[in-house]
């Protein structure tokens, strides 16, 4: 008899376990008219009807995690499958407390990512409802969704720490100021502004000049001077976070 062919025992009953299940939940930002926002979607079905949360579900027998996270936000936003195949989603970290959903022990693979010029969700799947709202407005949420929200806004801030997304956010040519807006928006603190364009001019292939006239800056000051990203991807060395100020 082949190794792998279950033997029927007369003790064994798999009723006598308790039901357990992975998840998967997305807690994805982008930066929409000069705020940070999260994807949030208002739950169709109980537990938690009405409620909002992150984007998410169980993960399927023949799923990975990944596939299910890239699964479950196209049918809860609505987003086309061919958007989401090309994000780039980030593992999170596990949540596993016994209590965080009422159905049975739930054990979520949490997920996230903050991408620009992602479109206007709608709801689907379990989702009634979905939309954009502001990192700052987003209130209470379903099962320990507040605790994956805060643990994947700190790792987007400290994203921006070591790599060159913020120019993701920022136009074809940029000013410099149009690119410490992005790190002000995302890490929700004010940065000095001859502190931060020194420390982004003094980091190799993070920005560029741009050969031409300057821009208007449409007040009294001078005209300012235009740049594009560069070629690193990851900072070297990082851009930190100011210490000592309070972050929402």
């Amino acid at each position: 008899m082949p190794d792998h062919v279950a033997v029927p025992d007369g003790d064994y009953d798999p009723r006598a376990f308790p039901p357990f299940a992975v998840a998967v939940d997305l807690a994805v930002f982008t930066v929409r008219d000069a705020r940070l926002q999260v994807l949030l979607v208002r739950r169709g079905e109980h537990p938690h009807r009405g409620a909002w949360a992150l984007p998410g579900g169980f993960v399927r027998p023949e799923e990975s995690a990944g596939e299910a996270a890239r699964r479950e936000l196209a049918e809860e936003t609505g987003l086309s499958r061919e958007t989401v195949r090309g994000l780039h989603l980030e593992q999170l970290r596990t949540y596993s407390d016994p209590r965080r959903d009422p159905r049975m022990r739930v054990v979520s693979v949490a997920h996230t990512a903050l991408l620009p010029d992602l479109p206007e969700p709608r709801g689907g799947g379990d989702a009634a409802h979905a939309q954009w709202v502001p990192r700052d407005g987003a209130g209470p949420l379903a099962f320990d969704h507040g605790l994956i929200l805060a643990d994947a806004h700190d790792r987007i801030r400290a994203k921006l720490e070591y790599t060159c997304l913020a120019t993701a956010f920022c136009p074809p040519e940029f000013t410099l100021g149009e690119l410490q807006q992005v790190y002000e928006t995302v890490w929700g603190v004010p940065l000095d502004r001859p502190n931060f364009r020194r420390k982004v001019l003094a980091t190799p292939g993070f920005v560029e000049p741009v050969q031409g006239p300057p821009r208007p800056t449409g007040g009294r000051g001078k005209p300012a001077a235009l740049h594009r990203a560069g070629p690193a991807s990851v900072l070297h060395p990082p851009l930190l976070r100011p210490e000592g100020r309070p972050q929402p």
